[in-house]
């Protein structure tokens, strides 16, 4: 039995799952990179940028949605439960 190929497949590993002590550990594969060692991505300025943004717009609407829901409690208390 052997290892299905895939068309988008690349050969290389984004998480090593040979952990020591687990049914599939393998010792000595020789097809890994030492951990820490491999092909490391310089985002540009524009990529990183985007990131920002969209990082700032994700925290920003999280904070709106609590303090919408802040709001809302303290005008229900406000005007009905404490009424």
């Amino acid at each position: 039995m052997g290892k299905k190929q895939y068309d988008d497949d690349d050969g290389r590993t984004i998480a090593d799952m040979n952990i020591d002590g687990m049914p599939w550990y393998v010792q000595g594969d020789e097809n890994r990179a030492p951990a820490g060692e491999g092909e490391h991505y310089q985002m540009s300025k524009e990529e990183s940028r985007a990131y920002t943004w969209a990082a700032l717009k994700a925290a920003l609407l999280v904070a709106v949605i609590f303090g919408v829901v802040f709001f809302l409690f303290i005008a229900f208390a406000d005007f009905i439960w404490l009424n």
